[in-house]
């Protein structure tokens, strides 16, 4: 994580989005997405989707924060998830590097 434009840490709980599939998420908290929302244009590839690297412990993936509500949210994929043994209502910290 060492090329990053901004690299961000911060805990949230994780909470599951039971659409057509079952997503977890943890929202980014609202100071870190006014940061985000900064450098979004130098870093989106459209839809307002933006690139991401997350660690979690010792596991890392690459993924894309969803935006929501004015925020945004970590998808949580499984290779994460089950490394990492997380399920729903879990606190977890997040270290989320963005712009690489």
């Amino acid at each position: 994580m060492d090329d990053d434009l901004v690299e961000l840490t911060f805990s949230g709980d994780v909470f599951v989005w039971r659409g057509p599939a079952p997503f977890h998420f943890v929202a980014v908290p609202a100071d870190l997405a006014d940061v985000i929302k900064a450098i979004a244009p130098m870093v989106t590839y459209g839809w307002g989707v933006i690139p991401v690297r997350v660690r979690i412990g010792g596991t890392e993936v690459k993924t894309s924060l969803f935006p929501k509500n004015g925020g945004y949210l970590v998808p949580l994929k499984d290779a994460i998830r089950n490394a990492e043994g997380i399920a729903d209502g879990d606190e977890v910290e997040i270290r989320l590097a963005i712009g690489s």
